[in-house]
């Protein structure tokens, strides 16, 4: 099935077409074109096409002998990068690359509020379950507490202020619709190729989006995290932080799981909004990894303002009784008529299904994805970047390793992230009251109990 080319005419023919091919000295056939494809595919395998469509893109490829003047590899790519996730990190590194020169595609699943294994959402964790939202919520827990000091401003109110926990959600809704159709609007100024659909990697350069193949030079995950609930009796009557960023009505009397600072914002927007907040924790102090002082500043203040600490106490299961309210056991008792539990007790990277172990990807006992000091997998063609990895699950680290891949791969200047940069974290902790700390990576803030 190979012609040899045994005139400058024939190879002047083939140059002519639209592709572009750098022979290397020992050349000394290719295979013979398909006559029936369009010509751009003429050199690609038959598993690229898919529901009976072709693609045409121009590439760059080299053709190279092998010592058996065969042919190696003959392969033209899709994309020079294909993402998985437009999160933060995936959005910043996919924009970067497009704007160094690079062909570059992204695909993330349909928008929701509560992410799942076929919902997310243009701008990830931070926009739509996170950062953001959480902001607003506690912007909201705050009035209450300044009503009540206004009096001694002069203030005076003929009926006592009312809050309406439904407003607040909608409004909430629709400044994250708002702030994804700006990331979407961002790619696509970049020249990015945005695609709605679930990502699987297939092979090192092949991505299976809802049944389409992609071809890519690069794959990229960064697909993040999800908030991770523990496996005991009654865990299906708990809510994680996605679920209690969309309750329909406000907690009446909320157990949190956790004592970390997702699960005291938490604590602090719900006292705030008026309902009865209980907190159960492992160990003797809430926070642990940040400043003692702070630890015990927040602990006594958030006390001073209702909220009831459960120290040393391991949740065993939930019940659920006849009236539907809720009672967690731990091992020190049971505490009854809870409307809601939620644990906040960490989140685990989100890599079930993507078929990165079929591929060859080393993963870490969590799940996490084993990466490189450049961010690369154990497969050369594939990254990955954010809390997939598990390294420092931060937004700004997820953009600054997304913009270090992006010079890595594309401007040939290999960029390990600088991680010198955020050897000191400074974490606003967004409960009431605010307080903000600086702390060394050694000893960062922990998520769970």
């Amino acid at each position: 099935m190979a012609a040899s080319l045994s005139s400058s005419q024939t190879l002047h023919t083939l140059l002519c077409k639209n592709l572009h091919v750098s022979l290397s000295s020992s050349f000394v056939s290719i295979p013979k074109p398909l006559p029936s494809l369009p010509h751009c595919h003429r050199f690609l395998p038959l598993t690229h096409f898919t529901n009976n469509r072709f693609h045409c893109h121009r590439r760059s490829f080299v053709v190279r002998a092998d010592s058996n003047n065969g042919v190696e590899g003959v392969r033209p790519y899709d994309f020079d990068l294909f993402t998985i996730g437009a999160g933060s990190g995936g959005v910043r590194a996919s924009r970067f690359a497009a704007n160094f020169g690079a062909s570059v595609a992204v695909c993330e699943l349909p928008f929701s509020t509560i992410s799942s294994d076929t919902a997310g959402g243009v701008g990830g964790t931070c926009v739509i379950r996170g950062c953001v939202p959480k902001k607003l919520l506690v912007y909201a827990s705050k009035y209450a507490h300044e009503f009540e000091e206004s009096h001694g401003f002069g203030w005076k109110y003929d009926t006592e202020p009312k809050h309406d926990f439904s407003t607040l959600i909608a409004n909430k809704n629709a400044e994250l619709n708002r702030l994804t159709g700006i990331y979407k609007n961002v790619l696509k100024n970049a020249g990015v190729t945005l695609m709605e659909g679930r990502g699987k990697i297939v092979d090192e350069h092949t991505v299976d989006v809802d049944g389409k193949l992609y071809s890519a030079k690069h794959i990229l995950v960064s697909v993040g995290g999800r908030p991770f609930i523990p496996d005991i009796p009654g865990s299906e009557y708990a809510i994680d932080s996605d679920a209690a960023l969309e309750l329909p009505s406000k907690p009446e009397k909320i157990a949190i799981v956790g004592g970390g600072y997702i699960a005291l914002e938490f604590a602090g927007i719900f006292n705030g909004l008026k309902s009865e907040v209980h907190v159960f924790i492992r160990q003797s102090k809430v926070l642990r990894g940040f400043d003692e002082e702070i630890r015990d500043f927040i602990g006594e203040q958030m006390s001073l303002r209702g909220i009831e600490f459960h120290t040393e106490e391991l949740p065993q299961a939930i019940l659920k009784s006849a009236d539907g309210s809720l009672s967690l056991k731990t091992n020190k008792g049971t505490v009854d008529g809870f409307s809601h539990v939620m644990f906040a007790t960490g989140r685990r990277p989100n890599t079930k299904n993507l078929g990165l172990e079929e591929v060859g990807v080393k993963m870490t006992k969590n799940g996490a994805i084993e990466v490189d000091e450049y961010s690369r997998t154990s497969v050369p063609s594939i990254w990955a970047i954010g809390d997939v990895t598990d390294r420092i699950n931060l937004t700004p680290v997820a953009l600054m390793e997304g913009g270090a891949l992006a010079k890595t791969i594309f401007q040939n200047e290999p960029t390990k992230p600088n991680y010198s940069r955020q050897l000191e974290l400074s974490v606003l902790l967004k409960s009431r009251p605010y307080k903000s700390t600086v702390m060394s990576t050694s000893t960062q803030p922990t998520f769970g109990p």
